[in-house]
């Protein structure tokens, strides 16, 4: 489970028979602190590679955009490849199985000549189990 902001627009793929991909880096920072003795401990900042398949990838693909926050679930993944050099490079990426978004969307406004319609007012459930 992760908790974290969208570090850059997602990249969107189409790969067999139509199955959308997305991928994007995800921060999540661990705020700092001060211990007793005074010494500062400074925000540390992880980056995670996700990964998003079907649904969740076409969602992502309309709404989610850089600096958006996100609540993701999902698995561990490593896969490994050789690069231009023949050198065996290794991949960690989060395969998400639920998203959340947690960035409120603004409200658009209607045009000129359009009739209004009404807005729920219910706020997101923040019921995540921590």
């Amino acid at each position: 489970m992760l908790i974290g902001n969208v570090g850059k627009d997602p990249e969107i793929r189409y790969v067999d028979a139509g199955v959308c991909v997305a991928r994007m880096p995800l921060a999540t920072t661990e705020r700092g602190y001060k211990l007793q003795n005074g010494t500062e401990v400074p925000d540390r900042t992880e980056w995670h590679n996700i990964v998003l398949w079907k649904d969740l990838a076409e969602i992502v693909e309309k709404y989610v955009k850089k600096g958006d926050k996100l609540y993701i679930e999902g698995k561990i993944h490593t896969r490994s490849y050789d690069d231009r050099n023949g050198v065996k490079r290794y991949v960690t990426e989060i395969w998400a199985d639920a998203m959340e978004m947690l960035t409120p969307k603004p409200v658009t406004q209607p045009q000129a000549g359009q009739p209004q319609q009404a807005t729920p007012t219910t706020q997101p459930e923040e019921n995540v189990p921590f």
